[in-house]
């Protein structure tokens, strides 16, 4: 068989419960990792999607390995409802159901919103929570959250592998695992270290990461679980090409609009330390707690050159300059409890939870604009001299405090009720180091309730309706400034309805979902004072999203989804803007991967990516095209090596794969066909 080590049945993740701690020791040698989760952790509570009214989506290892997904945004193209944004070229970057998810990004449960590329070599499976969650979570996540799942000790396993592809890409990564039968201590390492150019003028990629981790099992109800996780991420910050008479700037896709020498003056680098300790207890068969803390440091040094405004007259492009440095560091600590009981005659599973955090964000940002001016078609870069004048200089402080309480209820043999609050009282203040500036301050204490209902007349069958509420604080990611720090939160509400269907014992898996999403609040630029920001504006996204995942016994496999989003500015103090739709997201988005083993030794996929038309800014004054690509991947195995060959944009499309979501004249090129063969040797019989 292809593919990798179940993971499921392993180790705890932050998420998992107690009684998955009595069953940790478990040791899984040659298990098939398929296209669908034996487990989510993003929901909290032990129970199958199919009880949960609300979409899941889910990427697993298998498909992130059949793909040779090397990015956040290789993996989310599998996800229907999702957009891209190129995240300013120094991080991930998405809109979910047409909402910006800059600050929702998660691992293990824990926020994760420090602004960097992340890396997949740690990474077990990808999910992602429609719709408001900060029931849950906290802040944020309008049109939903990404939680990364990461790799856990509880499996014998030892695997190298190399790549190399086009553009001089070239990575090696290791997954070893050691854990001793009848031993209380089970330990992992992950590692991945990538060179690399690109198809853009200039790009580079120098990365390296590494993931130690080890479980102790102190007593059968007791696990602990320590893991430690070093990224340093450097490349050239690419903001992509400027727009001529609506539309992207018909130029090379190689084309660059920054520095003479981009790889010296244009370039983010990024490192990311972060530790978390697990601890779940399990106190009895019914009753189970946990705690979980995680601690991050985060740095970034970032440079660029950009496009700052284009005249169509004169065919030239007018470049500005910045550089950003951005120190933080921050910790988060989760206490839940979950108990099952048995009350009026009805079946309960609680969740109890407290969290805490704080975060230091300090930043400096010198820019200068119009550093020269080029031709729109045919640039000639400028030697960068100066970065500018400091234009910002501050320390932002985040206090998170948040209860919050679920209960998923079983009423008799066909009817769940999914109910849920938090409480958070968030606090920001910002320290201003430049002249003249006032430091500034607010808290928000905000309620987010959730309620669902799912009915199940068969095994197979379950139908939902759902009702949830989050807030947007100011700032929320970035330090508040005085055009925003006398803001109220904005809020979200969604509404939806769907059904889950699971064929042949669960090998077919589906979801539809129709969903009415509603953020009121949102900040705008006020007509008579453009540089005051005031409170009013609606942004309203109505929805169908269709997703499936297929693993049957003769070696067919497949992921396969579609979105409809109908997402625009229902209200706003500019009247041009009322009707415009939401940035960077498609109204139709549609994708497919189709695997098929043949053997144990050889194997085929093939799949393809659909995009319709985008708007580049909030004005819709640029249109990004739409486009398809197709990719293939073959594997064949002799003995403990594997073999992969993995082709990208089969047919050389040429397109726009990102944009920036508020600027017209960002807008990033997709890559061209390319190619990359891989070889793994599996040296301890831990994967098959």
């Amino acid at each position: 068989m292809h593919a990798a080590v179940a993971l499921g049945a392993v180790a705890l993740s932050t998420q998992a419960h107690a009684d998955e701690a009595e069953r940790s020791d478990i040791i899984v040698t040659a298990d098939r990792l398929d296209y669908t989760p034996k487990q989510v952790s993003a929901v909290k509570i032990d129970a199958p999607l199919k009880d949960i009214p609300q979409t899941v989506d889910v990427v697993t290892e298998a498909v992130m390995r059949d793909q040779r997904a090397l990015s956040m945004q290789d993996v989310l193209k599998n996800i229907p409802g999702v957009g891209f944004s190129h995240g300013d070229g120094q991080r991930d970057q998405v809109s979910i159901r047409g909402f910006s998810a800059i600050a929702d990004q998660f691992v293990d449960g824990l926020r994760d919103d420090a602004l960097y590329f992340r890396d997949l070599s740690n990474i077990e499976r990808v999910e992602v929570i429609k719709g408001p969650a900060s029931v849950l979570f906290g802040r944020g996540s309008s049109g939903g959250l990404i939680n990364r799942v990461t790799k856990k000790p509880g499996v014998n396993l030892g695997e190298i592998g190399i790549s190399y592809g086009s553009w001089d890409d070239r990575r090696a990564e290791a997954d070893i695992g050691i854990a001793p039968e009848g031993s209380i201590a089970a330990f992992r390492l992950t590692g991945a270290i990538e060179r690399a150019d690109g198809f853009r003028s200039q790009q580079f990629l120098r990365r390296e990461t590494i993931a130690p981790s080890v479980s102790l099992k102190l007593s059968d109800r007791t696990q602990l679980l320590v893991q430690g996780d070093y990224l340093r991420d450097r490349r050239v910050t690419d903001f992509g090409i400027p727009a001529f008479q609506g539309r992207p700037v018909d130029v090379p896709r190689s084309t660059y609009y920054g520095s003479a020498n981009a790889r010296k003056d244009d370039y983010s680098q990024s490192k990311v330390y972060s530790g978390t300790v697990t601890l779940t207890h399990r106190i009895d068969d019914d009753t189970s707690i946990r705690n979980a803390l995680r601690y991050y440091d985060y740095r970034l040094d970032r440079q660029n050159t950009l496009v700052g405004s284009v005249n169509e007259v004169a065919r030239t492009a007018s470049l500005n300059r910045s550089a950003l440095d951005r120190n933080e560091h921050g910790w988060f600590d989760q206490l839940e409890l979950m108990r099952k009981v048995r009350f009026a005659g009805m079946e309960h599973q609680l969740l109890f939870g407290v969290e805490v955090g704080r975060q230091i964000k300090d930043v400096a940002t010198y820019s200068r604009n119009g550093i020269a001016t080029v031709d729109l078609f045919n640039p000639v870069l400028p030697v960068i001299t100066t970065n500018g004048s400091l234009t910002a200089d501050n320390r932002g402080t985040f206090d998170t405090l948040g209860y919050y309480v679920q209960d998923l209820v079983s009423i008799g043999e066909h009817l769940k009720a999914l109910v849920g609050a938090r409480y958070d009282r968030f606090k920001q203040a910002t320290d201003d180091h430049l002249p003249g500036r006032s430091d500034l301050s607010r808290t928000d204490t905000k309620g987010s309730p959730r309620a669902g209902l799912v009915w199940q007349p068969t095994e197979s069958q379950s139908y939902y309706v759902s009702w949830s509420r989050s807030f947007q604080p100011s700032g929320e990611a970035f330090s508040i400034a005085a055009n925003n720090a006398d803001i109220a939160p904005e809020k979200t509400e969604n509404k939806e309805a769907g059904a889950k269907f699971n064929f042949l014992d669960g090998r077919i898996v589906t979801t539809i979902s129709a969903f009415n999403l509603r953020r009121s609040g949102i900040k705008a630029a006020n007509p008579a004072a453009p540089t005051v920001l005031i409170p009013i504006g609606v942004q309203r996204t109505r929805g169908i999203e269709l997703s499936g995942t297929v693993n049957l016994e003769n070696g067919w496999r497949a992921i396969l989804g579609y979105a409809y989003l109908d997402a625009k500015i229902a209200d706003s103090a500019n009247a041009a803007l009322i009707g415009k739709r939401a940035t960077i997201t498609p109204r139709h988005a549609a994708n497919a991967w189709i695997a098929k083993d043949f053997s144990d030794s050889f194997g085929l996929g093939a799949g393809g990516n659909y995009v319709s038309n985008r708007f580049a800014d909030p004005a819709n004054t640029v249109t990004l095209p739409s486009y398809f690509t197709a990719d293939a991947m073959a594997w064949y195995r002799l003995g403990p090596i594997t073999a992969q060959v993995n082709v990208t944009n089969i047919f050389d499309k040429h397109y726009i794969v990102s944009g920036h979501g508020t600027s017209a004249n960002l807008n990033l090129p997709g890559a061209p066909r390319a190619a990359m063969l891989t070889l793994r040797y599996n040296f301890m019989g831990g994967r098959d």
